[in-house]
């Protein structure tokens, strides 16, 4: 399949304000849009195509398992990352030392927490690597930090907990869909799939290793987790899934039948030009920003975070320019549907 170029496709999108907040959520596809119209449409007139498509689910299943280069039965569906990690907390043994970057999202860190039995420990993301000791049972982690787009060195931590025997939990939501992510290196990872994804909230992947699927209990094991869906929807199961789908949620129908024109939309372009289109654009931001006397965290993907400018939000929105305020910073995230055109907005609303 010829790919085409992130500009090819910009008519694909039909949002009126310069949107610079993919890192909250992203964009919907207008064939996204449609999906969710027709969907909501058939259900609203009580016909049987409303119901929603299992066959649907599972390609998007399929496409995603593609984008972040594993096995699809290694991938389980739901709708919230914080329940896939839940399902992995859940199944760590009282006393188990959990090690966490400081500052990350509260939906990779929280599961952990709430488990008064466990030992969650915190050390600085750069440093994450280095403080894995003989006692880590497990490293659970963001691969881009949400708050300023600090990219992890994932290669250095997977040596440290492979030395120490520990398994790792790396959350791709900020990462998958502009960064080439690799998830097969790790025990478990999870995604978001409303925001670079170009999906809503609703859809979440959880994947696991083929060694590490014995670690966890299907919790929430309905009849949607069993081998024969429609043939075991009454009494005690007879048979889980095979592979990851034993972990699978009911999933939220309108929400996958948004992701998988979204994720053809990504497969059409590739991560590989998606990452050096939005890279691009962050790198002529971080150089405005550097002109106008500001000086953003420092890295290289496409969330750029302003400590102290947080307050310059409520003035970007009244100008049309949807970013986000987040630890303090002001946080301008980079897509597929931007343009140099919005860098330059943004920068120009900025100096005032």
């Amino acid at each position: 399949m010829d790919l085409l170029p992130p500009e090819a496709v910009r008519g694909e999108f039909a949002h009126s304000t310069t949107y610079l907040n993919t890192a909250s959520c992203g964009v919907l596809p207008r064939a996204a849009v449609t999906e969710v119209r027709r969907l909501a449409e058939a259900a609203g007139a009580g016909i049987p195509a409303g119901f929603g498509d299992f066959d649907r689910v599972d390609r998007v299943r399929e496409a995603f398992a593609r984008l972040v280069g594993v096995a699809v039965d290694r991938v389980a569906v739901g709708s919230a990352v914080s329940t896939h990690v839940g399902l992995v907390s859940a199944a760590l043994p009282a006393g188990s030392e959990v090690l966490c970057p400081e500052g990350d999202f509260a939906s990779i860190i929280n599961p952990f927490v709430v488990r008064d039995e466990l030992k969650v420990r915190f050390a600085p993301l750069e440093s994450l690597a280095e403080a894995v000791g003989p006692g880590t049972a497990l490293v659970a982690l963001s691969a881009v930090q949400s708050a300023d787009g600090r990219t992890a060195d994932l290669a250095a931590v997977r040596a440290a907990t492979t030395a120490h025997g520990a398994r790792m939990l790396v959350d791709a939501s900020q990462a998958a869909g502009w960064l080439p992510f690799d998830a097969s290196p790790y025990e478990y990872t999870v995604t978001a799939g409303y925001k670079w994804l170009l999906a809503s909230r609703g859809v979440s992947y959880l994947t696991v290793s083929e060694e590490a699927q014995d670690t966890l209990t299907p919790l929430h094991a309905g009849w949607v987790a069993l081998d024969s869906r429609w043939d075991t929807i009454y009494g005690p199961l007879r048979g889980l899934a095979h592979g990851a789908r034993r972990f699978d949620e009911s999933p939220a129908f309108l929400a996958y039948h948004a992701a998988e024109p979204s994720l053809a939309l990504l497969e059409r372009i590739g991560i590989g030009a998606v990452h050096a289109h939005d890279t691009a654009l962050a790198t002529r931001y971080r150089a405005g920003l550097t002109r106008l006397g500001h000086e953003p965290v420092a890295g290289g993907s496409p969330i750029v975070s302003v400590p102290g400018l947080a307050g310059r939000q409520s003035a970007l929105i009244a100008a049309g320019i949807a970013t986000a305020a987040r630890a303090g910073h002001l946080r301008a995230s980079f897509h597929l549907y931007n343009t140099e055109a919005d860098v330059d907005r943004l920068l120009n609303v900025l100096e005032g």
